[in-house]
């Protein structure tokens, strides 16, 4: 039985590639994905549903990872990517929406952004998020950024319960030190919350910290998104060695 699960996901991750988005049409196509994930899934209050897509006012500053299913030549995945030089033409970071990064601001001309991050209902396994990470992995190593900064997102369906207790489980042993701590502009009320659930963490979170990244202070709540964030913040120089290894192959 795990030889066939392992042949499938040999077979699936085969016919899937990563590249940025080149035209209109392709970041489209990214922003239709989103709003599938974010909008009809996550129940997202988005300002272009009428449209059936995701789109904010970064989005034109950013590049825009694809990763694509060849077989019927469909996006199955997305981040988006916003560098220094654009974080100025946008007038700031997404992030910044959120939390107050004063501690981060000599770090700006050495930061990169990642964020809505999000992956088909049907394509979430290993692969699709190999070939994310694999393609984040390729544009770090390109551009030469130094710190990989986000905003993790964390369903509150329940309320907050499940946020306040991944939040809990992970900052303990993956804190940032207090020199790079970010403040939300509008905090999730811990103090209101069950914060000691048993909960299995998400997925994206769980692989940012396998590679070194730090939680950067308490979670933002979101009210349009229905979640609430966590501040990514990740140093190249930490990048755990093995995890890096394994994507940079990946990239090349």
């Amino acid at each position: 039985m795990l030889d066939l699960i392992q042949q499938q996901q040999r077979e699936t991750q085969g016919k899937l590639t990563f590249s940025l988005a080149r035209t209109v049409a392709e970041v489209a196509e990214a922003q239709r994905v989103r709003f599938k994930v974010f909008a009809e899934e996550m129940g997202a209050k988005l300002p272009s549903a009428a449209l059936g897509l995701d789109i904010d006012r970064f989005d034109e500053f950013c590049d825009h990872l694809l990763v694509r299913d060849h077989s019927d030549n469909k996006v199955v995945g997305t981040y988006r990517i916003l560098p220094p030089e654009q974080a100025v033409n946008a007038g700031g970071y997404y992030s910044e929406t959120e939390f107050d990064m004063t501690r981060l601001m000599h770090l700006r001309d050495r930061m990169v952004e990642v964020g809505r991050s999000c992956v088909h209902p049907d394509y979430r396994d290993g692969a699709t998020i190999t070939q994310l990470w694999s393609g984040l992995a390729d544009y770090i190593g390109k551009h030469g950024h130094e710190y990989l900064i986000g905003c993790a997102s964390i369903s509150m369906a329940d309320g907050g319960h499940y946020a306040a207790s991944v939040y809990n489980k992970v900052h303990k042993l993956h804190g940032a030190p207090a020199e790079y701590h970010v403040f939300p502009h509008c905090r999730l009320p811990l103090e209101s919350l069950n914060q000691n659930l048993e909960v299995t963490i998400p997925p994206l979170i769980k692989g940012y910290l396998r590679l070194g990244a730090y939680i950067a202070g308490e979670p933002a709540w979101d009210p349009d998104f229905n979640c609430a964030d966590l501040f990514i913040l990740m140093p190249v120089s930490r990048m755990n060695a093995r995890y890096a290894k394994h994507f940079m192959k990946k990239a090349a």
